[in-house]
C-alpha cells in the first residue's frame, strides 16, 4: 500500500506552480523551474522546483534540488519548512486542507508516538552520536587533499565509515549506497546541534565521491552554521566547510563559522557577544549579495562587518594553488591590526 505522505506528495505535484506561488513567493519562474534560494523562501535561485514533468520521464513535477546544499525533496517538504514546528504531521494536516482530503481515520497506530523523520534535527544529532573522530581517517586525507592541515578546533568535525546515500534521479550507473563521509555538527549560537552537512568521499578521501550530489545537508539550518573555535568579539565567518577552514588555517586566532551556502550567510545569526566579524566574500553574484545582505543585519545588532577578498574566487582556492603562508599574507593584510594575532 502507497504511504499516505507519497501520496500526498504526488497530489500537491499537480498544483505546483500554485504552491510554489503560495509558499515560495520570493522566487520566479523561469521556463518549467521555479527558482529561489532555498525552502524558507529566502530571495535567490539556488534552488529549483520542477513545474511540470518531463517529457521522457526522468524528472517529476514538484521535486526540487538545492544546487547550493544539496538538500532535495518534494512540495511536502517544502511546506514542512514552512510550519510553526517543522514536523511531518504538521505538514500532512496543512497539505490535506490545501487538497481539500478528509482526516486520517484515528488508529492505534497513529496515535503511538512517532519517531523524529529523517533529515529532522533529531536524526542529525543521532547520525553525529555514532560517527567517529576524523583523526587517522578518510577526512583528515581528504582535507589535507585540500590544503588544510590537521589543528584544534575541529570538533564540528566528524567520520563515519558507511554513511548512507540515497540515490538521485540525476546518478548515473551504479551508486553505492553507503560511503564514508565527512558529517559537520550544525550548531545554534548557544551550541544546540539543529543539523549536519555530509560529504561522501572516495573510498581513499582523495576527493569527494563521484555521485550527483556529494554534499547534502539535514536539520535546521537557517541561522546556524558549522563552529571552529569559540564564539569570541571577534570572528570569521564562511560559505562552504573548506573555505572557512582555509581562513581558520590560516587565522586560527579568529573563531569561525561555515554557514553552508550564501544565503544561509547572509541569514547567519550573531552571538551576543560579537562586535566584528570578517566575512570570507565569495567572488560570484549570490556571495556579493550574500555579504551585503548580512552587513546590513549586522549593523541592525551593532556588529561590523569587514570582507576578506581571495584571489583565485574562494579561499580554498587560494590555498590550494599558493601555499598557506600566502594565503595567511593575504587576510593579515585585510584583517584591522588590533586584530592580528600577537607575535
Amino acid at each position: 500500500m502507497e504511504h499516505p505522505a507519497s501520496a500526498i506528495a504526488r497530489d500537491l505535484a499537480g498544483q505546483a506552480e500554485r504552491l510554489c506561488r503560495r509558499y515560495l513567493s520570493n522566487g520566479r519562474r523561469e521556463g518549467n523551474y521555479w527558482l529561489v534560494g532555498d525552502v524558507r523562501n529566502t530571495p535567490g535561485r539556488s534552488l529549483y522546483v520542477r513545474l511540470r514533468d518531463s517529457p521522457n520521464g526522468t524528472g517529476r513535477a514538484g521535486k526540487w534540488t538545492d544546487a547550493e546544499s544539496g538538500e532535495h525533496g518534494d512540495l511536502l517538504d517544502i511546506i514542512r519548512a514552512s510550519t510553526l514546528t517543522g514536523t511531518l504531521a504538521e505538514a500532512l494536516a496543512e497539505a490535506r486542507r490545501l487538497l481539500s482530503l478528509p482526516d486520517p481515520p484515528v488508529s492505534a497506530d497513529t496515535r503511538a508516538t512517532r519517531n523524529e523523520p529523517t533529515g529532522s534535527p533529531g536524526a542529525a544529532r543521532r547520525l553525529l552520536a555514532i560517527c567517529k573522530s576524523i583523526a587517522g581517517t578518510q577526512v583528515e586525507t581528504y582535507l589535507r587533499g585540500r590544503g588544510i592541515p590537521p589543528m584544534p578546533g575541529l570538533d564540528a568535525l566528524h567520520f563515519h565509515p558507511r554513511c548512507w546515500y540515497r540515490r538521485s534521479i540525476d546518478d548515473q550507473g551504479e551508486v553505492p549506497s553507503a560511503m564514508p563521509a565527512m558529517i559537520a555538527a550544525v550548531t545554534d549560537i548557544v551550541g544546540n546541534v539543529t543539523g549536519a552537512h555530509r560529504t561522501w568521499l572516495t573510498p581513499h578521501g582523495s576527493d569527494k565521491a563521484p555521485v550527483a550530489y556529494p554534499r547534502r545537508a539535514m536539520g535546521h539550518l537557517l541561522g546556524h552554521g558549522v563552529r571552529f573555535g569559540i564564539s569570541a568579539p571577534i570572528m570569521a565567518a564562511g560559505e562552504g566547510i573548506e573555505s572557512t577552514l582555509s581562513l581558520y588555517a590560516a587565522v586560527p586566532t579568529l573563531p569561525a563559522i561555515a554557514a553552508l551556502s550564501s544565503a544561509h550567510l547572509a541569514a547567519l545569526e550573531f552571538p551576543p557577544i560579537l562586535r566584528r566579524l570578517y566575512v570570507a566574500r565569495e567572488a560570484d553574484p549570490a556571495g556579493r549579495n550574500a555579504f551585503a545582505t548580512l552587513t546590513g543585519r549586522a549593523r541592525l545588532h551593532g556588529v561590523h562587518v569587514c570582507p576578506l577578498d581571495s584571489e583565485l574566487g574562494d579561499l580554498n582556492s587560494d590555498l590550494r594553488a599558493l601555499g598557506l603562508d600566502a594565503v595567511r599574507a593575504r587576510l593579515l593584510a585585510q584583517i584591522l591590526p588590533e586584530d592580528r594575532p600577537r607575535s
